[in-house]
């Protein structure tokens, strides 16, 4: 992404930022400061940060003498991509994985980030509303910006999108003329007023921002507190208009009538008694297929359950989740079954076995401990049951019973969370970060573990709310505070998995304060690492100022005896 050029950094600053914010494979570009018109990319290796020059000739960019690009941001794609390895002069090979971005120049909902001028036409063509505008990072040329305005001009790819360049020089915007402004939403808000004259004498006017849902990690606050604004425009009974939170979900459920996809599977008279309301289906591409089904017995190899693979991810990172339906008695032995040929150890529940008097899963495990439950072809026994705060943890046995071969049993670890009001969510998110932190560590200590199998009631709502904070974090973790995060699109990804994820205004505004509490979190913590760092440094100096000192100190004694005569062998 654009972000990742950084207009007046040093490369000494480079080398702090990647050091305190970044990981390995995080990098940067600037300008060069030896070379004027050249730039410098910036990359963490390990614990080391490495400088690689790139080349301006003024037609092309390029690492002197390799391939050739038209702009940065294609050099810069291009090698962290699968085309082209970075090597440093003693061989090491240099990733280019996480992108360290700058702050956004505005926190204003227009500004769009890294959007190509393509991608921004597709977008301002599909909202159809002439003046419709919106901001974005100019590609050409890093460091400025573009201005998409939607226009009444018809051509033969629809309406008309003009493009208007926005310069910046010491920090102050310009789209050429007299007018200067000190930020971009000064420059918006006089063209909002005023309108815009092309070159070809056409006036150009803002009408409505095309809003973002893209944002920095780290400027998640601002975000938050923006969208928690009620306008103060008054609708036809005079309420408040909603705020944006409510703004960006009901844009996500008008996507998600577009998403056709076959259920065909779901909806078999065979498979209808196995699903526990019957419009919630599993898509067909990404369901979980049972293995060693009865070949002679329709639908025996279905269960009410999907995939759902964290795509936000470097494709060797990425993980997988099941997420399904709470059991009913006619499908224990389903979920056991799909248990073992997945090879799962972790299971988290987010529900209750009954709240309000409905029953939201059968307990499909044994209740006393010690006891043992069959399940099909499996045996299912309760090692033990331990309470936490807002959720149980149950360790159990999983024994098969009809396998040809020895199959040793596995211990299957169960949580359950407790907290989560029905029809609603948690007050604050601070018992679903700490649950969530538990159920990780668990799956991360087990070897070979097949994916988390994650289930709600009907496995969409609590449970996609659950599947998403949990990939943000993992994103976060790995690419750094300053990487791009946007809920709205990864709710669109993950519901394109399995439908409907993620029910609610609440629960989506819910994963926004979850996110932010966390980022909140993670900073206090580096703070602290970082005190702790610098604590230790000025220890250190302290004590080797006292042992500098105590050895002038002897030697002025010496110097002092020597000249009285009384200088002793030692």
């Amino acid at each position: 992404m654009v972000r990742w050029f950084h207009r007046d950094l040093s490369g000494i600053d480079a080398e702090s930022v990647l050091k305190t914010r970044g990981v390995h494979g995080s990098f940067l570009a600037r300008p060069s400061k030896k070379n004027v018109g050249d730039f410098s990319l910036s990359v963490r290796v390990g614990e080391i940060v490495t400088h690689i020059r790139i080349q301006n000739t003024g037609d092309y960019y390029d690492l002197y003498g390799g391939e050739k690009f038209a702009t940065l941001a294609e050099l810069v794609e291009y090698y962290t991509g699968d085309h082209g390895t970075l090597q440093d002069k003693d061989g090491t090979v240099i990733e280019l994985k996480y992108p360290l971005n700058c702050s956004d120049p505005t926190t204003e909902r227009w500004y769009h980030g890294h959007l190509s001028g393509p991608n921004a036409e597709k977008l301002l063509r599909e909202r159809d509303e002439p003046g419709t505008f919106l901001v974005r990072e100019s590609l050409s040329k890093p460091g400025d910006f573009v201005l998409s305005v939607l226009t009444d001009d018809m051509t033969s790819a629809g309406r008309r999108v003009s493009h208007i360049k926005i310069m910046c020089n010491n920090d102050r915007y310009t789209v050429g003329g007299k007018d200067i402004f000190d930020t971009l939403a000064d420059l918006v808000e006089h063209f909002k007023r005023s309108g815009i004259e092309e070159l070809s004498g056409t006036m150009i006017y803002l009408r409505q921002p095309y809003y973002s849902t893209r944002l920095n990690a780290a400027d998640i606050e601002s975000r938050v507190k923006q969208l928690g604004q009620t306008s103060d425009n008054m609708d036809g009974a005079n309420k408040k208009i909603k705020a944006g939170f409510w703004e960006e979900f009901d844009a996500l459920q008008k996507l998600e009538t577009k998403v056709t996809k076959n259920r065909d599977e779901g909806m078999r008279p065979e498979n209808k008694s196995k699903n526990r309301y019957k419009n919630i289906l599993p898509f067909d591409d990404t369901r979980v297929t049972l293995q060693n089904a009865d070949p002679n017995v329709v639908g025996s190899d279905y269960i009410n359950a999907n995939y759902v693979i964290n795509k936000l991810m470097d494709i060797d990172y990425q993980k997988v989740y099941i997420a399904c339906q709470g059991c009913l008695l006619t499908t224990v032995n389903n979920f056991w079954q799909m248990v073992w040929q997945e090879e799962s150890r972790v299971i988290v529940m987010t529900t209750r076995e009954v709240e309000k008097g409905r029953n939201k899963c059968v307990p499909y495990w044994p209740t006393i401990e010690g006891e043992s439950k069959e399940a099909g072809r499996y045996v299912v026994t309760l090692l033990s049951e331990k309470d936490a705060a807002d959720y149980k943890i149950r360790v159990m046995e999983l024994t098969s019973i009809v396998s040809l071969k020895y199959e040793p049993t596995r211990t299957i670890w169960h949580y359950q969370y407790l907290s989560w009001p029905d029809h609603g969510v948690p007050q604050e998110p601070g018992g679903v970060l700490s649950f969530l932190e538990q159920v990780n560590i668990k799956q991360h200590e087990l070897s070979s573990t097949g994916p988390m199998i994650i289930h709600c009631s009907a496995g969409i709502g609590r449970t996609g709310t659950i599947v998403v904070i949990d990939m943000l974090i993992d994103t976060i973790d790995a690419k750094g505070l300053d990487s791009d995060i946007d809920i709205q699109k990864c709710i669109q990804m993950v519901r394109e998995q399995r439908s409907g994820m993620v029910q609610t205004e609440a629960q989506y505004k819910f994963i926004y304060l979850a996110v932010l509490q966390y980022i909140d979190s993670t900073k206090l913590t580096r703070r602290a690492v970082m005190v702790r760092k610098w604590l230790r440094i000025m220890v250190r100096d302290v004590y080797e100022n006292l042992g500098a000192k105590g050895k002038k100190d002897v030697k002025k004694q010496q110097s002092e005896d020597k000249k009285s005569g009384s200088v002793r062998k030692r």
